[in-house]
């Protein structure tokens, strides 16, 4: 699925990343636990995170994470932005929970990481 049409399908706002919106998405994965990410995610990821903090980009660039999606309208703090614009991850920010990214997107067709063998 084409992040653009993640973007669409979550209302999401583009944060960072403008450039990179026709990537493929293979997956999605909702985390707040860095640990889990690293453990369980799978290159070409969409991760959900209600973490703002500058690591989850560490964490995205070390899975090869293409997009970050904050849920509940955070707003990254500025280092977070530095860190993704320099690694080319893009950032989104939808109004919704994890519950209701996660759902939206396994109905749309998009599988989960623990999905994809």
């Amino acid at each position: 699925m084409k992040l653009r049409e993640i973007i669409n399908i979550l209302e999401a706002e583009i944060i960072i990343g403008e450039p990179n919106l026709n990537k493929e998405i293979k997956m999605a994965y909702g985390s707040d636990l860095m640990s889990d990410v690293l453990t369980y995610i799978r290159s070409g990821t969409l991760l959900i995170t209600g973490n703002i903090n500058s690591q989850v980009v560490r964490t995205a660039e070390i899975a090869e994470i293409i997009a970050i999606c904050f849920i509940n309208n955070k707003v990254p703090h500025p280092d977070t932005l530095k860190a993704a614009d320099q690694n080319g991850i893009v950032l989104l920010k939808t109004k919704f929970s994890m519950f209701e990214v996660c759902g939206r997107l396994y109905r749309a067709g998009l599988s989960g990481c623990d999905e994809i063998k």
